[in-house]
């Protein structure tokens, strides 16, 4: 039977009188990788952040205890800071044992330039940066909201290599998208989403014809 590292289990998100997220279910499992699908809008980010914690749940509970990392769509590190020191402070905050030789590692692993203002990095380089930082806590699952959306194919390619690593060693992905290639590539699982509301749940033979329809 399939671990179950990370499961929503009725988690909605209302801000006054408006349902940005409707009650969803979703078991985030080992070795898998979930695609979120749908417009701008859809409840995508929402769901993300609450699956990583960073945003409480109107109703319904995230169950689990897996170490999680996150990629949200904007950068999550200081833009005064380089590279390096985001990832050292990161790490610390982390109790990585070695904050040093963490980032060292991060950087070439990113071929990230160690020593420039992050604010003053390109959009792609920020990303990666944002993506490096979440991977500091070694984390059994990973969650990454449109990670790849400003970077250039080459980009791209290095980041999935990464990213699959983890799921190849046992861990889970949720990531959201817009992107078909990606879904076609990287997802196990599909959660199309509308509206706050899913529309289709399964695999990725049978998502095109709801993602088509949220889309318009």
């Amino acid at each position: 039977m399939t671990e179950v590292l990370l499961r929503a289990v009725g988690v909605s998100r209302r801000y006054g009188e408006l349902e940005a997220l409707a009650p969803i279910d979703l078991a985030l499992c080992a070795g898998q990788t979930v695609a979120l699908v749908g417009p701008n809008g859809a409840g995508k980010s929402t769901l993300l952040s609450i699956l990583a914690g960073a945003l409480e749940p109107s109703a319904g509970r995230v169950e689990g205890d897996a170490r999680t990392g996150w990629v949200p769509q904007r950068p999550a590190h200081y833009a005064r800071l380089t590279a390096r020191e985001n990832l050292e402070l990161f790490a610390r905050l982390e109790g990585v044992a070695d904050a040093s030789a963490a980032a060292a590692r991060l950087l070439e692993r990113f071929s990230l330039p160690p020593d420039q203002p992050s604010g003053e990095l390109s959009v792609g380089n920020r990303q990666r940066l944002n993506v490096a930082l979440s991977l500091l806590g070694e984390p059994q699952v990973l969650l990454l909201d449109e990670p790849t959306a400003s970077l250039d194919p080459g980009q791209r390619r290095r980041v999935w290599e990464i990213v699959s690593g983890l799921h190849e060693s046992g861990g889970a992905v949720c990531f959201a998208t817009q992107n078909v290639e990606e879904v076609g590539q990287h997802a196990d699982r599909v959660l199309v989403l509308q509206g706050g509301r899913p529309v289709y749940a399964g695999d990725p033979d049978g998502y095109a014809e709801a993602a088509e329809e949220a889309f318009r």
